[in-house]
């Protein structure tokens, strides 16, 4: 039984998009299939492959 590849988010779509908040960059975590913004201190999840880019929904980063 082969492993499923890790999902990946394009470096291209990766470098369009900013947070929200900040306008600052976005990290991928590969792991937690999330963007984490550092300056906001908040972690936006990816649904489907899609961004939720609403700082309501984001996960707050101790």
């Amino acid at each position: 039984m082969a492993m499923a590849e890790p999902r990946k988010i394009s470096p291209k779509l990766l470098a369009l998009l900013v947070c929200p908040l900040t306008k600052g960059p976005l990290e991928f975590d590969e792991v937690r299939l999330e963007l984490i913004s550092r300056s906001a201190h908040l972690a936006y999840s990816i649904r489907d492959g899609i961004p939720i880019m609403l700082p309501a929904e984001a996960r707050k980063l101790d």
